[in-house]
């Protein structure tokens, strides 16, 4: 008999790239398709389809390479669950963007053989994604990454002890997940100005200006301006922070060697998205201590990637994590402590992006991992 193989996934805007991975996997036997419902694309991606769940069904159904398909009766970035338990595939296969710990882990639990594949286009045919083709008519803005001395641009931390935020701004190769920690309730609220694409001017007025457009006057949390720093200012930037929620100072840095050295040495992985309700501002532990810790962590840390010395990066990198969760506990829950604990073989230093609590973790690593999320970041004028 056949080995029966599983895919998962949204298959919006069907392309070629889909197909060659239908293609790819049905070699290891019959394939399978579990479709992500409209409402769990808007939830994951805070957008709409832009093909409805039965069209995408039709559509992947009337692919010769998959035996059948339907739509996933779960929800969130584990919503084929229920089915791949009781469907109990032999191979369940992913691409290299669609790996995350937690479909290994589910699948190891099960005793289903994982594969994760490399994205290859089919001969003569170009590399394909549902991003590259949203982007090219849609909404291009930047993400952004935080690297060291997250907080800081809080003042009920700053005021314990002033320093650094250290951002940059990434190009938008991947649609990122919601509450994940990139941003993307900034990046929504810059979409109201500039629906498309950032201006090339003024950068620093930009980012000050979506800074006060989100913050609207009687917000009981305001939203930090790293955030808005990070979206608007193109490559690698620190910002200073004193008590106030806008730096005091800003610099920058368009170097290329050192913006193609951190391409080189930073990678992402998808955990998954920050559960609903965890509050990441209980049993907060903000004092001058912990605040002195993260201050330090973020100096040593712009020091490390001007010199390009690696192993300072990472040493600096990791304090910067570890005095974050020392302020804030919650950021990161067991779960998040065990899937760390899979990469301390692989990666010289990690951490949560953003608030934590799950969503993208960060990794710096001698070479590019592999199964990893390759950053750009975006550079001056562009």
């Amino acid at each position: 008999m056949k080995k029966r193989v599983f895919v998962s996934g949204c298959y919006d805007m069907l392309h070629s790239g889909h197909v060659a991975f239908f293609k790819e996997a049905a070699s290891y036997g019959d394939l399978y398709v579990g479709l992500g419902s409209d409402a769990t694309v808007s939830e994951l991606k805070g957008r709409s389809t832009v093909n409805s769940e039965q069209e995408r069904l039709y559509m992947v159904k009337s692919i010769r390479y998959v035996t059948d398909a339907w739509v996933n009766v779960g929800s969130g970035i584990l919503d084929f669950e229920e089915d791949l338990r009781r469907f109990m595939p032999d191979l369940f296969v992913v691409n290299e963007d669609g790996h995350s710990p937690a479909k290994e882990k589910l699948c190891t639990e099960l005793g289903i053989d994982y594969l994760i594949l490399k994205r290859i286009p089919e001969a003569g045919l170009p590399a394909r994604s549902t991003t590259s083709l949203r982007t090219t008519n849609q909404c291009q803005l930047p993400f952004r990454l935080d690297l060291a001395g997250t907080w800081i641009d809080q003042p009920y931390v700053s005021k314990y002890g002033a320093g650094w935020a250290i951002t940059m701004s990434l190009e938008p190769t991947i649609e990122f997940m919601e509450r994940c920690g990139m941003s993307t309730s900034t990046r929504n609220a810059a979409r109201k100005l500039w629906p498309y694409h950032l201006p090339l001017d003024h950068p620093e007025k930009l980012a000050e200006m979506l800074f006060r457009f989100e913050n609207e006057p009687g917000r009981s949390e305001i939203s930090g301006a790293q955030d808005a720093i990070g979206i608007c200012m193109p490559g690698l930037n620190r910002h200073y922070y004193n008590g106030n929620y806008w730096p005091e100072a800003i610099e920058s840095c368009h170097d290329e060697s050192v913006l193609s050295w951190l391409e080189e040495h930073v990678c992402m992985i998808l955990l998954w998205p920050r559960k609903q309700g965890l509050n990441v501002l209980e049993n907060t532990q903000i004092n001058e201590t912990n605040v002195k810790a993260l201050t330090s962590a973020a100096d040593a840390c712009w020091d490390a990637i001007l010199k390009k010395d690696l192993s300072a990066f990472a040493a600096s990198f990791l304090a910067s994590f570890n005095a974050q969760v020392a302020m804030f506990p919650a950021m990161m829950p067991s779960d998040v402590a065990e899937v760390i604990d899979q990469y301390k073989d692989k990666a010289l230093a990690w951490k949560l992006a953003g608030a934590g609590g799950g969503g993208y973790m960060a990794l710096v690593c001698e070479q590019p991992l592999e199964n990893a999320i390759r950053l750009k970041i975006r550079r001056k004028g562009l």
